[in-house]
């Protein structure tokens, strides 16, 4: 009767070390979903932050060309015809209103190239 004894005390220490290390499993498995999520969140805040500043570099962009583009064209049309400031002007303004035009497309969503 001292085995059987020995036995069920031999079972209770297993079943408690089992349970202990099931806990633990859990308790890991846990922690690791949770550093998933963390991880998963900041990437997809990094992306949003990435797309919004390749709109914003976007939108530089299309304000400076149509400015430059402007003054080229005004600049080279002065040049031809032989009136000095007037045309680098005008054009200037054009390429200023195409710039924010362009910029304005971009910001609503409505441009096709995207």
């Amino acid at each position: 009767m001292n085995e059987v004894d020995h036995d069920k005390g031999e079972d209770k220490v297993l079943q408690d070390r089992l349970a202990q290390l099931a806990g633990a499993i859990e308790k890991k498995q846990a922690e690791t979903l949770e550093q998933d999520r963390k991880r998963a969140e900041a990437v997809a805040v990094g992306g949003e932050t990435g797309k919004a500043m390749a709109l914003g570099f976007r939108m530089l962009a299309e304000l400076i060309a149509g400015v430059v583009v402007g003054a080229i064209i005004g600049w080279q049309i002065d040049l031809w015809s032989g009136l000095s400031p007037v045309f680098l002007i005008v054009f200037l303004m054009l390429g200023v209103a195409a710039g924010f035009w362009n910029m304005v497309k971009l910001g609503s969503g409505t441009s096709r190239s995207r």
